[in-house]
């Protein structure tokens, strides 16, 4: 049937010019595509353990009540969080994963008329949530290849993009896909710089993983910073990925606005319930961080012992540098071993592939496998 118009030609023109997110293949769709029995994906970034115990005894719990709304305030998890954190709950904005809340913050603070800044082959959303508003995105180029940092944030870069039109820098600390990550003092310095009309978008997803020394006081400096937010998960150290929860820390200002733009239900019941469990499972959030620890280990020895190289990393992932291979053709030729890595060409690293610290018994199988296909040629 022809279509009686084009309808692409009918959509706004930030979002005709973007390109889906694509996410990791998933597990079942590489089992069916080539008869595989069992898979080891280590593509998504997700916690090998699975959720807490607790958060999984929560939800249990919650299911008699899935006939009901859950609650729009999301009272319970910010006032854990609040205790947790010793933030005011008038300063946490609950989203459906912490992508939902970077696409609030630019819907409340970018308009065609303003521009975003963030860093080359930093996660993929920034993009997407600035252009689908209609704003303009510029990139910074990242710091060289043989820097300290490779591919990090370059935030002397950075700043001088920032114009009078700037609303919103999107820094991740570590940054998705590279791992890098920013020392304390700098990124504070780089915030302090900021004018008062630019919102500093902190994402710390993987903030949990970072050890004492690389973890920035980040929560302490709202006070001093009040154009700072602060985006966080649930999705990685706490092993709520399929749940899709996580929240922003901002001035009571800024969190207003963005629960003007908020969808009123826009985190699910069980998602609400095993957050809070979670959160207060600190055994779990432990060995989650030890296992991270040991995958870490296990993947840089079997790296070395096949000859390549990896950037460093504060995250639950390794971007591993293929000496001048093709990250894309190594990721296809994994997949009939039943072993899904993440190739970073969309990130402007083709010759990286990412890789999720996994279980031993996962790391073990995909270096294997690994050192199979380098072997082959």
């Amino acid at each position: 049937m022809p279509l009686p118009c084009d309808f692409t030609a009918l959509a706004a023109p930030g979002v005709r010019g973007l390109t889906p997110y694509q996410p990791g293949k998933p597990e079942s769709e590489l089992k069916r595509e080539y008869g595989l029995d069992s898979v080891v994906k280590l593509a998504s970034n997700e916690n090998p353990l699975g959720p807490s115990p607790k958060a999984l005894e929560a939800v249990y719990a919650c299911l008699p009540e899935l006939a009901r709304y859950p609650d729009g305030n999301g009272f319970e998890l910010k006032q854990a969080l609040s205790a947790r954190l010793a933030v005011d709950a008038a300063r946490i904005t609950l989203g459906n994963g912490s992508n939902d809340v970077l696409e609030l913050l630019a819907r409340a603070f970018l308009t065609p008329a303003h521009n975003a800044v963030m860093s080359a082959h930093a996660f993929a959303v920034y993009p997407l949530a600035t252009l689908a508003v209609g704003a303009t995105l510029k990139t910074a180029p990242a710091l060289a290849a043989d820097s300290a940092m490779p591919y990090g944030h370059d935030l002397a870069a950075m700043r001088a993009l920032v114009d009078d039109d700037t609303r919103l820098v999107f820094i991740a600390n570590p940054n998705n896909p590279t791992g890098t990550w920013l020392a304390p003092a700098e990124l504070e310095a780089f915030i302090a710089s900021l004018p008062a009309q630019v919102l500093c978008v902190l994402d710390e997803a993987y903030g949990e993983y970072m050890s004492p020394g690389q973890l920035p006081d980040s929560v302490g400096w709202l006070e001093r910073y009040p154009n700072l937010v602060i985006t966080r998960t649930f999705s990685k150290a706490y092993g709520l990925a399929g749940l899709r929860v996580g929240y922003a820390l901002a001035h009571a200002q800024v969190t207003d606005l963005l629960n003007r733009v908020r969808q009123p239900f826009n985190v699910n019941l069980p998602a609400l319930t095993a957050a809070t469990a979670a959160l207060g499972d600190a055994a779990y959030l432990a060995e989650a961080v030890a296992l991270n620890r040991s995958g870490l280990q296990q993947w840089q020895d079997g790296l070395t012992a096949l000859g390549l190289g990896w950037l460093p990393s504060a995250g639950n992932f390794l971007c591993v540098d293929l000496k001048g291979r093709s990250g894309r053709e190594l990721f296809q030729r994994l997949l009939p071993k039943g072993v899904i890595l993440r190739p970073v060409d969309n990130y402007g690293l083709p010759g990286h592939i990412r890789v999720t610290l996994g279980t031993g018994r996962e790391n073990a199988i995909a270096l294997a496998a690994l050192g199979e296909v380098l072997a082959a040629g």
